[in-house]
């Protein structure tokens, strides 16, 4: 049935990406450069991040996704510690079902410092092949891949033990290479605009 819709959109002039199809990055990738929208209106160019910082972490969230959202105070703590030491953050959301304006709400709402930016198309989560939120991408400034997966072991603050962006971004300032740069990100599937939008 996928490949039917696929031909059929291709013959309509339309590309189709199905979630299953997807290719995602992983540590030692290069990862793909992009220019978007903040929720306060100012463009986040991927190269001018990386050009002033000494990393950046890219992360896949969203506003109504529980897991993701059970996140938001550590994102905000990790972006917080870490912006002053040269490590950039940047969130993206991909989810069709989320728009804009419930993005830029949920930014201010939650108190986010760093940018929140929409995907349109969910083009961005393709090319990564960013599948759940929240996913975690580490990208130095050769736009090498040095982590990708998960915050942490837990969705439940006071039940982690394993602390695995904290522990890497951790190492690369200290100049070591990250012991585990890749553990599966566990959360919400992204709402890519083939798909339903259900839950």
């Amino acid at each position: 049935m996928k490949t039917f819709l696929a031909l059929l959109l291709v013959a309509l002039g339309t590309a189709a990406v199905f979630a299953g199809d997807l290719k995602t990055l992983s540590a030692g990738d290069t990862a793909p450069g992009f220019t978007l929208k903040n929720y306060d209106g100012t463009e986040v160019v991927l190269d001018s991040v990386l050009k002033s910082n000494r990393c950046a972490v890219i992360m896949f969230i969203a506003t109504q996704c529980p897991v993701s959202n059970a996140y938001n105070e550590r994102m905000a703590d990790l972006a917080s510690g870490y912006s002053k030491k040269g490590i950039a953050f940047v969130a993206i959301n991909s989810n069709k079902t989320e728009p804009a304006q419930e993005v830029a709400k949920h930014a201010k709402e939650h108190g986010f410092s760093f940018p929140v930016v929409k995907d349109p198309g969910n083009a961005i989560a393709d090319k990564y092949g960013a599948l759940v939120t929240p996913e975690i991408f580490v990208v130095d400034a050769a736009k090498s891949i040095l982590y990708h997966g998960r915050i942490d072991d837990s969705r439940k603050a006071d039940k982690v033990t394993k602390k695995d962006l904290d522990d890497a971004l951790s190492a690369l300032l200290g100049g070591k290479k990250v012991s585990t740069d890749q553990q599966k990100a566990f959360g919400c599937t992204i709402k890519r605009v083939e798909e339903s939008g259900t839950r």
